[in-house]
């Protein structure tokens, strides 16, 4: 089982292609806006033979009556509108239009575009990684490699330095302290 970002299997190799049975991700950077603890849209996806034992609806792809691709909900006996007592589908109208936002977005950006965003998210990370080490008492503490997503070390409390953040019309980054006070002066940032 994987839990992952959508944006970077834009140039990694997918989940599925390593070995994992099961993914999931949280697809509000796909084109969702944020809004601080949603609606989101969560995606799952796994392979042909646990596809029954899934939760949720499940999205397919086909061929209409003029050859053209359609989306279309597969195995719709799961759904409750057809066995309400065993359906293994719980999906609100919420999830169903941030699903609907998603794809837009996905048909919109294309194959090429997706990889710009991830691209970019990439290099702006390690850009940003590379200027908060020239500053003084900031420090980067894992010795790993990254995507868009890293933790910094600051010289005083995370808390300080987001306000000062804020007060400059920044949103500064994660606060690890406040999951983990052993995590003191630690920073989670994530970059787009």
């Amino acid at each position: 089982v994987v839990s992952t970002s959508p944006v970077p299997l834009a140039l990694l190799t997918p989940p599925g292609s390593l070995g994992a049975d099961v993914v999931t991700a949280e697809g509000q950077s796909l084109g969702v806006a944020q809004s601080f603890g949603g609606p989101y849209v969560g995606l799952m996806a796994t392979r042909q033979e646990f596809v029954r034992q899934m939760p949720g609806r499940l999205a397919g792809i086909t061929t209409d009556s003029e050859g053209k691709r359609g989306f279309v909900l597969a195995l719709q006996t799961r759904e409750q509108h057809i066995r309400r007592e065993k359906a293994t589908s719980n999906i609100c109208t919420n999830q169903g239009l941030m699903a609907t936002a998603a794809t837009v977005y996905m048909s919109t950006m294309g194959p090429e575009g997706f990889r710009e965003v991830s691209t970019r998210s990439y290099q702006n990370a390690h850009y940003l990684a590379s200027e908060l080490e020239k500053l003084e008492g900031f420090s980067l503490p894992l010795d790993a490699q990254f995507f868009h997503e890293f933790v910094v070390s600051c010289p005083s409390p995370v808390a300080d330095i987001n306000k000062k953040l804020a007060s400059a019309g920044y949103i500064g980054g994660f606060d690890l302290a406040t999951i983990d006070p052993s995590l003191a002066n630690l920073m989670l940032v994530c970059t787009t």
